[in-house]
C-alpha cells in the first residue's frame, strides 16, 4: 500500500490533470454524440482498461522506456492520433444513416467494438502515458517495497476517479443527444459533431509534441 501521506497528494494531483478535459473525455463525448449515452458509458469501460494497461506497463518498467525514447513515443501517439481521426471520419460518413444503424445493429457486438474502441483510445493516449510514466512513481514509497504493487494500487485510484469523471461526461452529452435524435436532421447533425469532435481531437494529438 501506498504511505497514507502521499496518496492523497496523488489524488489530488490525479483529480486536476483528470478535471481538465483530454483525449479520453472528448472522445467520450464524441462517442456520446454520435451513438448516444450507452456507447459513452461502453467506451468509458475500455477507455478506462486501456489506461490502466498504462499503468501496468509503467509499474513493470514498459511504460517508462516508451515515454523517453522520443521516436517510440512520437510512434506511439501518432498511431493513437490516426485511430481517433479514422473513428471520426467513420462517424461522420455515417451520420446520415444513423438511426438505421444503431437499430440494426446487434447490441452485443456493437457494444463490442466500442468497447475495443475505447480500449485503444485509453492505450494509446499521451497524457495519461507521460503523467503515469513521469508522474507517478514519485508517489511511490520505495522504502516500504513492493514498488510495483504501488503503482498499481495509486493507478487504480487514478483510474477509479477518472471513470466516475467520463461518465459523468458522457451521460451530460448523451442526454442532450437524445433531445436531437427525435428528429432524423438532428441526429444527423449531432453525429456529424461526434465525428467532427473526434477528427479534430486526433489532429490535436498528433500536433502536440512531448509537452502534452
Amino acid at each position: 500500500m501506498p504511505s497514507a501521506d502521499r496518496l492523497p497528494a496523488f489524488a489530488a494531483l490525479s483529480f486536476l490533470l483528470i478535471a481538465v478535459p483530454g483525449p479520453s473525455v472528448l472522445f467520450v463525448i464524441g462517442q456520446a454524440l454520435a451513438r448516444g449515452r450507452r456507447a459513452a458509458l461502453t467506451s468509458v469501460a475500455g477507455n478506462t482498461l486501456g489506461a490502466y494497461a498504462l499503468v501496468t506497463a509503467v509499474a513493470f518498467g514498459v511504460g517508462s522506456v516508451v515515454a523517453r525514447s522520443v521516436l517510440v513515443y512520437s510512434a506511439f501517439r501518432l498511431a493513437g492520433a490516426a485511430y481517433l481521426v479514422y473513428l471520426g471520419f467513420r462517424a461522420w460518413r455515417e451520420r446520415g444513416t444513423l438511426r438505421a444503424a444503431l437499430t440494426a445493429e446487434a447490441p452485443v457486438r456493437a457494444a463490442r467494438r466500442t468497447f475495443r474502441e475505447g480500449f485503444a483510445v485509453g492505450v494509446s493516449n499521451p497524457k495519461t502515458l507521460v503523467f503515469f510514466a513521469a508522474v507517478l512513481p514519485q508517489f511511490v514509497d520505495r522504502s516500504q517495497g513492493h514498488v510495483a504493487g504501488q503503482m498499481l494500487m495509486l493507478g487504480l485510484v487514478f483510474n477509479v476517479m477518472a471513470l466516475v469523471s467520463d461518465s459523468v461526461w458522457g451521460l451530460a452529452a448523451g442526454t442532450a443527444r437524445d433531445w436531437f435524435a427525435r428528429s432524423p436532421r438532428r441526429l444527423s447533425l449531432v453525429g456529424g459533431v461526434g465525428g467532427l469532435t473526434m477528427i479534430g481531437l486526433g489532429v490535436a494529438v498528433a500536433a502536440t509534441g512531448r509537452s502534452e
